[in-house]
């Protein structure tokens, strides 16, 4: 079986982990939150990946760095929505800390990912 570029890069490697992890927590947010908070945090954790893996097909690397960026600007709306999310009392202190802790390594990569892309 390929394997394709963006399946060898850490930074898609723990931004997949991050979506699965969204979607294990979000299991037990409050039935209310269904088309609230619960789908706009699957959402925008599966749009990080998936913006790593769709930047990767593309030919320039402008247009690549520029799907990294989508990818950079989805995993702060995910921050985003863990902050409110634990506000709310909907994740704990450790489930918290943990998916912060994700979203930085992963922020941080992508970073690095784009300064690469830009650099090239």
């Amino acid at each position: 079986m390929f394997t394709y570029s963006f399946e060898k890069l850490e930074v898609w490697i723990e931004s997949k982990k991050l979506t699965k992890d969204m979607y294990l927590i979000t299991k037990k947010f409050p039935s209310g939150e269904k088309f609230g908070l619960t789908s706009q945090l699957r959402r925008a954790s599966i749009s990080v990946c998936s913006n790593i893996a769709e930047g990767s097909a593309r030919k320039t690397n402008k247009d690549k760095a520029h799907f990294t960026i989508m990818a950079f600007s989805s995993a702060v709306e995910v921050l985003n929505q863990i902050i409110i999310a634990h506000e709310l009392e909907f994740i704990n202190s450790k489930e918290y800390k943990n998916l912060r802790e994700q979203i930085e390594s992963i922020t941080n990569k992508l970073n690095a990912l784009r300064n690469y892309q830009i650099n090239k």
